[in-house]
Parts: structure tokens; C-alpha cells; sequence
């Protein structure tokens, strides 16, 4: 039994995954893996990686008429464009940010969908806490991708010019048999995040403010993509077993 899956009597396989030069491929991992879930070829899974630059346009993204612009756009700052399969807004990732796709069977997948969110964005903070980020569970005016149950950082010192920044966006997948929740954490180097998609998002004519863009290494300044996975897990460990992290 765990706080996001009561039926749950499983411990949680950690798989490390590494890109393979092809962030569609990449993408559709997590995908794959939620159909060999549901199918009983892979255990209960917590599917770890760092993204090449990549920008995950939503499925609403491709009917706007800015859409082709926006994916030029993406070219431009090298971050590849690609469609997910997940609900959302464009978001972008690259090697300083983690993936994680948590993918478990269960016999009513959609029972508890709405939980999943509250439940894992509070997990996230609070694996972000372990490396003293005041991060909390919500959305925040202007992110881009936005979300109820998004994680956001607020600066040390409270100040007019100093933003809360988002820092989890998570999406959810649920087919019959298992279910795939997908977290994007953005944990080093904002800057190239932040420019590409103030250009994509004006392309699409999408209002974001900018300086809702950041990285957990902008609040605590050092912090590591590795640290963070560390703190992840131990966070996941509280709750569930933990295999192989």
C-alpha cells in the first residue's frame, strides 16, 4: 500500500535510463514501458533519465495556428521538437533536468487520478526540501505548461523582483490495467529553458511570463541533477520499496 496506490502490495524497480539521440524514441519510452506494465512483462517502475534538448509540445499545441512557427523556434535554440502523448502545454528539458516516468498496474487505473497529482507533487516537494528549496505544490501566475498540482520554488528573500519559479510540471497517462505519470524536473542551467520557450510561446500567442521560468540550482545555487535524484528516491523511499536506486 502506498499514499498514490492503495491496492499497491509491489516495491518500486528504479530503472536508469539513458537517451538514445532520439528524444520522440525517448519519449515514447515511458509509453512502452506503461504497455509492458499493463501487460505483465515489467514490474512497477520508476523510469529515471536526462533528456538532449527537447520540446514537448501538447496535443491542444499542433491546432494552433502558431504552431509551425513555434516548432522553427525550437530548431533555432536546438531543443528538438516533438508531440506528447500526455495532456499539457509546451514544455522543454535538456540534460539538466530529470524525467521521470512512475508507471504501476492497477485494476481501476482511473480511481485515484486526480490524487496521483496532489499526492506525487507533494512527494517532489518534498524531495526538493531535502536541498533546501522552499518548494511547494501549485500553480503559479504566468508558468508556462500550467498546472494545478505543478511544483514551484520561491526565492531565500521574498522581493518584488524575485519570482516564484515552477520547477515540476507532471502529466498523467491511463490506459485499462496501469497508469503513467510523467514529472519533467528542472534542476540545473535555466537560462536556454527559459529563452526557448519565451519564443515558442510567443509563437503560439500563449501568454507566459518568462520569469516564471527557473531551476532549482537559481534557488540553491550548486545543487546537482545528482543530488536531486538522491533526494528523489529517498523521498519515494519513505513510502514504497525501493529497488535498485
Amino acid at each position: 500500500m502506498s499514499l498514490w496506490n492503495p491496492d499497491a502490495d509491489h516495491a518500486l524497480r528504479v530503472l536508469h535510463d539513458v537517451p538514445g539521440g532520439d528524444p520522440a524514441a525517448d519519449l515514447m519510452g515511458g509509453i512502452r514501458l506503461l504497455s509492458d506494465v499493463r501487460d505483465g512483462l515489467a514490474p512497477a517502475t520508476l523510469r529515471l533519465y536526462r533528456p538532449d534538448p527537447t520540446m514537448a509540445f501538447g496535443q491542444r499545441d499542433v491546432r494552433l495556428p502558431g504552431y509551425e512557427l513555434a516548432v522553427e523556434k525550437s530548431r533555432e535554440h536546438g531543443f528538438a521538437p516533438v508531440v506528447r502523448k500526455a495532456g499539457g502545454r509546451a514544455a522543454a528539458y535538456h540534460r539538466g533536468t530529470v524525467i521521470l516516468d512512475h508507471v504501476e498496474p492497477a485494476g481501476e487505473a482511473m480511481l485515484g487520478h486526480q490524487q496521483r497529482f496532489q499526492v506525487l507533487g507533494e512527494l517532489y516537494a518534498g524531495a526538493l526540501r531535502r536541498g533546501g528549496i522552499d518548494a511547494r505544490v501549485g500553480a503559479i501566475p504566468g508558468e508556462y505548461c500550467p498546472g494545478d498540482f505543478s511544483v514551484h520554488g520561491l526565492p531565500g528573500e521574498p522581493s518584488p523582483t524575485r519570482h516564484a519559479v515552477k520547477l515540476v510540471g507532471t502529466a498523467q497517462r491511463v490506459i485499462s490495467g496501469a497508469w503513467l505519470f510523467s514529472s519533467v524536473f528542472v534542476i540545473e542551467d535555466s537560462a536556454p529553458i527559459r529563452a526557448v520557450l519565451d519564443d515558442v510561446y510567443q509563437a503560439m500567442e500563449i501568454e507566459m511570463d518568462p520569469a516564471s521560468v527557473g531551476a532549482a540550482d537559481d534557488l540553491v545555487p550548486g545543487y546537482t541533477v545528482e543530488l536531486f535524484t538522491e533526494h528523489l528516491l529517498a523521498e519515494y523511499a519513505l513510502h514504497a520499496g525501493v529497488l535498485g536506486g
